[in-house]
């Protein structure tokens, strides 16, 4: 229940609508049911001299209404459509909370990840966080459904013994208690299912987070004719997953099995002793045996929903301590200043380190506004970590990066970011149009701005001649279109919101001579009109720059300035 009563406490007010419409239902059924005594009485030709069914017969005569079976009926089928009624308000109540759950908690990991630092990101695992998005927020958000249907048969159930308990309190107060016994002997099943629910948690994470590293490389595994090592693998984990299903299967089908014959012992025995030794009449007799059934297939349910909702607790906190771990690596910025890049970036005695690997060790550079940097050096030398640094994704230990003569620490980092444009090193374009992988979903951006980029990055004429133009879906990475052409999108999705310093990461690495030329052409087409830095090894990209650092041993030398 520690589930339940935390998404109780996280939406209090849905979950208190929620709880009203089904106390409100359950008493509509109850007090429609309160007529079945005397009906059956009249029934069956007696008189309705029970407590109970002298107080339905009173409470009728109070509205001037005769104890006819018409009218007992009509209350009877009053009181079930109210209850149907009001049911249908809190079943949809929960189905709207149940979405609304599963939306928050993805929202909130999604918030806490992209806010966090960037050096945490990198240790995170895309297939499992994937897996926390889609499937954990998914089973979490059920887990509140069936919790809700816990607390729904529980109200039924409590207004069913109140009713039971005015025919005969000795009955079903005898029923409970052996009803309630057999609850805690078949509790064992609840917690076989809540094991196999945690393990089906931690092998989902770890399948599809091997999936996805598998489907990121399968071009070349399947080159090399390797694929069947990974099949091998995941094969594995599936039927380990497989093996965790069944047992959650086994408990919940063996407690169902086990529920109904007890239901039907229960039943007579009651039945049993209400006509030998309570000499209960017979309309009292079937009423009785009818709300017996009734409690207890409630109770039933009751355990069955609840085994459901354990199974998805580990589903829950797992997805919980993904954002939880994720807002404590929340990335911390105190700048509040305006950022500018009118004159340039000036890098002073920049010293930066991890993992007990001293990259930096008095690093010194300037880059002038407009001009064009390239920056070259051995594999492993820190180029990534330079742009890292430039773009506020890693910070310095010691030394100061001043732009425009402000340390970038008093900057607005968010702010400062949307003036930079980035081509990362692998281009990994979305499995959808053109026009979405330049925007990606920039509002204030439309399919003109997407045209002025492309423009810019000399892509216009190939995606003018595709069969759909700037609506040609590239496929999954980009598949579907040349190296040189996911290149040039990359470039223009970093040009769209018209950034003031463009920042690439080897951005001919993996193309041919020919389209090498041409990128660092449209590159040198730019110099001028705003700042450029480019990390690379091709000699076609320091060709156009104005000027060229070498880092050697932590430190930078200008070879080039123009």
């Amino acid at each position: 229940m520690r589930t339940l009563l935390a998404l109780i406490r996280a939406y209090p007010a849905r979950t208190a609508i929620m709880l009203l419409a089904l106390t409100v239902a359950g008493v509509a059924e109850g007090l429609s049911l309160t007529t079945l005594l005397p009906l059956m009485s009249v029934a069956v030709g007696g008189a309705a001299d029970s407590g109970l069914g002298r107080t339905v017969v009173e409470t009728l005569a109070r509205f001037d209404l005769q104890p006819t079976i018409g009218a007992m009926l009509l209350l009877i089928v009053g009181g079930m459509a109210i209850k149907s009624l009001l049911l249908l308000l809190a079943n949809r109540q929960v189905g709207y909370t149940v979405a609304h759950v599963a939306t928050t908690l993805r929202l909130e990991l999604i918030e806490a990840l992209l806010a966090s630092r960037w050096e945490y990101y990198l240790r995170q695992h895309t297939g499992a966080l994937a897996n926390s998005i889609a499937t954990e927020a998914y089973r979490a958000a059920t887990g509140f459904q069936y919790g809700a249907n816990v607390i729904a048969f529980a109200i039924q159930a409590v207004v069913y013994v109140v009713v039971a308990l005015l025919v005969s309190w000795q009955a079903t107060l005898v029923s409970l208690i052996v009803g309630v016994f057999f609850v805690i002997v078949l509790h064992q099943l609840v917690r076989a299912a809540r094991r196999a629910g945690a393990r089906q948690t931690r092998l989902m994470r770890a399948l599809l987070a091997y999936l996805t590293d598998i489907l990121g490389a399968v071009k070349p595994l399947k080159a090399m004719a390797r694929d069947n090592v990974a099949e091998a693998v995941l094969r594995d984990q599936n039927r380990q997953l497989e093996s965790a299903m069944k047992r959650e299967v086994m408990s919940k089908e063996t407690l169902r099995a086990l529920q109904e014959p007890m239901v039907a012992a229960l039943a007579a025995t009651g039945l049993y002793l209400a006509l030998v030794y309570w000499k209960m009449s017979l309309a009292e007799v079937m009423v009785l045996v009818f709300l017996l059934v009734r409690i207890l297939t409630l109770l039933n349910k009751t355990q069955r929903q609840f085994q459901h909702q354990t199974t998805q607790d580990s589903a829950y906190w797992s997805l919980r301590a993904a954002a939880a771990e994720a807002t404590r690596a929340v990335e911390q910025s105190s700048g509040t200043l305006a950022p500018s890049l009118n004159h340039g970036i000036r890098l002073s005695n920049v010293w930066f380190g991890y993992g007990g690997n001293q990259v930096f060790r008095g690093l010194d550079m300037n880059l002038q506004a407009g001009s064009f940097t390239a920056v070259v050096g051995e594999s492993g030398i820190g180029k990534s970590t330079f742009l890292d640094l430039l773009c506020g994704l890693a910070r310095v230990e010691t030394g100061q990066i001043l732009v425009d003569g402000l340390d970038i620490e008093q900057l607005d980092l968010k702010r400062w970011r949307r003036l930079i444009g980035y081509v990362p090193q692998d281009n990994i374009l979305l499995h959808d149009t053109v026009c979405a992988n330049v925007l990606v979903g920039e509002r204030d951006l439309n399919r003109a701005d997407a045209e002025l980029a492309l423009r810019q990055a000399g892509a216009w004429d190939f995606v003018a001649g595709l069969p759909g133009g700037m609506d040609t879906v590239v496929g999954e990475r980009g598949g579907m279109i040349s190296g040189g052409q996911r290149q040039r999108i990359a470039l223009a999705r970093a040009l769209a919101h018209r950034p003031r310093l463009l920042v690439l990461d080897e951005p001919t690495s993996a193309l041919d001579p020919d389209s090498e030329r041409a990128i660092s052409a449209t590159l040198a087409e730019l110099a001028g009109k705003l700042t450029i830095v480019a990390v690379s090894h091709q000699p076609a990209v320091a060709a156009v720059a104005d000027r060229i650092y070498a880092f050697e041993g932590g430190r930078a030398r200008l070879i080039k300035e123009n």
